[in-house]
């Protein structure tokens, strides 16, 4: 039996006296290693694994966020924010992903919630802009608007859909499945994923637990008409990011 330079004695008693066994100190490794060596030679040093990703890596799971956007990003035209958020991240307490689809309404159209005037239900829209409109869909999901223009223009952008970033594991919890392309793609399938309800109807969005971050590239923007509506269905009011596999639907080409 040969072991490096080192000609071994078959007695046992010999191998007792001229082998050990390391200790996981003198590895420098993880868990109990054993290893032969003679005792009058210097312990052999195994590499250490990395046990950290490298930067690229962890840009891979969770992208960079940009500067946060204020209140202020919001008091233009809704024809103007609406594009100009496909590409921010939205963040719930932590939770939420990439804008990759919105749609724009105003009070002068009959599709927007604020066109018979204020109620209870829509009286946000008709405040400040930079503020949460969440109202509950036929009974049955939230869905998440942002209160645009100057006071009293009752304008809003409806949230459609995300592209996961973070919090994916909270997500899938609250959604029952593990498809990350289904887990935010549609006005109802997100405020479950991020928990959001008309508890969180008129917060501001740029104080917790809300938080929006600017883009970080650019970003190729497509457009079309509103869906899941019956009024003012002509009006190409939709904007999507090109090529995002995270739409609620796909625009036409």
């Amino acid at each position: 039996m040969v072991l490096g330079s080192e000609v071994l004695l078959t007695d046992s008693r010999q191998n007792e006296k001229n082998f050990r066994t390391t200790t996981l100190a003198e590895q420098g490794g993880y868990g109990q290693i054993c290893h032969l060596f003679p005792a009058d030679s210097p312990a052999p040093r195994l590499p250490l694994p990395k046990m950290t990703p490298s930067a690229k890596t962890a840009r891979a799971f969770i992208p960079a966020l940009g500067k946060k956007l204020k209140r202020a990003f919001f008091g233009r035209s809704v024809h103007e924010v609406a594009p100009d958020l496909i590409g921010t991240t939205l963040l719930f307490n932590g939770v939420g992903g990439i804008i990759v689809e919105v749609e724009a309404y105003h009070q002068s159209e009959p599709a927007a919630h604020s066109f018979r005037g204020p109620t209870r239900a829509n009286l946000v829209m008709f405040g400040p802009p930079g503020f949460t409109h969440v109202y509950l869909n036929y009974g049955i999901h939230w869905c998440l608007n942002f209160v645009c223009e100057k006071q009293g223009s009752a304008s809003a952008v409806l949230i459609r859909a995300l592209e996961p970033t973070h919090g994916l594991a909270v997500m899938r919890r609250r959604r029952g499945l593990d498809d990350g392309r289904a887990l935010c793609s549609g006005p109802g399938k997100l405020t479950q994923a991020l928990g959001i309800t008309g508890h969180h109807n008129g917060l501001a969005l740029d104080a917790p637990p809300f938080a929006l971050h600017a883009r970080t590239g650019k970003v190729e923007i497509v457009s079309g008409v509103r869906i899941g509506i019956t009024k003012a269905v002509d009006l190409p009011w939709r904007y999507g990011m090109k090529g995002s596999k995270f739409l609620s639907k796909p625009f036409a080409a």
